[in-house]
């Protein structure tokens, strides 16, 4: 379990991330989050377009029951 805090944020982006957070299925904490990690991500990789780095963190946040494994057309061998 992760530890929480209280940080102070500006009014205005606190009520757009809950509109989004709506609009996303999240909490306003997890929209908060998400849009954290996609700024940090987008920082540390600036030569990716931002709209990859997204999609990428959304695919990390997916259920992995719904993954189903890879197969080669193929079969196993070939």
């Amino acid at each position: 379990m992760t530890a929480t805090i209280s940080i102070a944020i500006d009014q205005e982006l606190y009520e757009q991330a809950q509109d989004k957070a709506a609009l996303e299925h999240r909490s306003t904490t997890e929209q908060i989050e998400f849009w954290a990690k996609l700024g940090r991500a987008a920082l540390e990789n600036p030569d990716l377009p931002i709209s990859f780095i997204a999609e990428s963190l959304l695919s990390l946040m997916e259920p992995h029951t719904e993954l189903e494994p890879f197969m080669p057309r193929g079969g196993l061998h070939g």
